[in-house]
């Protein structure tokens, strides 16, 4: 098996950028063909002092315009839009996801796999990162598509954890299988980081920084969520291999 296309799904716009962007800049690079698809519409975040974001529907239009800039910083084959709306933060900063019936969101993704042919998807993982709902929601949803509808596609989930690099948004119950410091690719990764202008004060104020580049993460590791890893065994599959050609590590 050749890998010639992947597919980000993403809960939000900037998903595809922070958690991934290195190891889809790196796959452009090699002419494999990436497809960043977003659920949501981004409306429920941050508008970071962006006069035209004021708001949620502004915010809405703003953010749409970062995540194509985004997507062209990557050379990003094709990005699809869900079209849910992103429900606003609560009381206390209380998060939400943004769909009632997950077998529907499950169908959606399942015909995008199937109508592509993708070889390999890639997903936030079982924790949702830092616990975000929409994005253990997505995680969910594209376990099931891939174990019910495409069974032969790989999965893989991002920000998978490395016990020896504290970062909040490891899933702490899924251990990376593969980690790829991602410099070759990081100017890439910058470019499509200053697209996502709304969110600059959060990619700074998290760890204090004063510069949005500093806010780049070297280091994408992934678990693989399926076909499942038995335990103890490292996974053999073209995409790990295409990884490990590229410098990544197992762990």
């Amino acid at each position: 098996m050749t890998i010639q296309r992947v597919m980000f799904l993403g809960a939000h716009p900037d998903d595809e950028t922070i958690m991934a962007g290195g190891m889809l800049a790196m796959l452009h690079e090699r002419g494999i063909e990436t497809y960043v698809v977003c659920a949501t519409d981004g409306r429920g975040g941050e508008a970071g002092g962006v006069a035209e974001a004021d708001t949620p529907e502004g915010l809405a239009r703003v953010r749409e315009y970062e995540l194509r800039c985004a997507a062209q910083a990557l050379g990003v084959t094709s990005l699809i839009q869900l079209g849910y709306e992103d429900p606003v933060m609560g009381p206390g900063n209380e998060l939400f996801g943004f769909i009632e019936d997950g077998n529907i969101l499950t169908t959606r993704i399942a015909a995008l796999i199937q109508q592509i042919e993708i070889d390999v998807v890639l997903s936030h993982g079982s924790s949702g990162e830092y616990g975000h709902p929409a994005h253990v929601q997505m995680h969910q949803a594209v376990k099931r598509a891939v174990q019910d509808y495409a069974p032969e596609t790989i999965f893989y989930s991002i920000g998978a954890l490395v016990p020896e690099i504290e970062d909040r948004l490891w899933n702490q119950n899924d251990p990376a299988h593969l980690m790829l410091d991602i410099s070759p690719w990081g100017e890439m990764k910058i470019a499509a980081m200053m697209c996502h202008q709304t969110q600059h004060a959060l990619f700074m104020r998290r760890r204090k920084l004063t510069q949005v580049r500093d806010a780049l993460r070297v280091i994408e590791p992934v678990h693989r969520q399926w076909p499942v890893v038995a335990a103890g065994s490292a996974p053999d599959d073209p995409f790990a291999e295409l990884l490990l050609a590229v410098g990544a590590q197992r762990c």
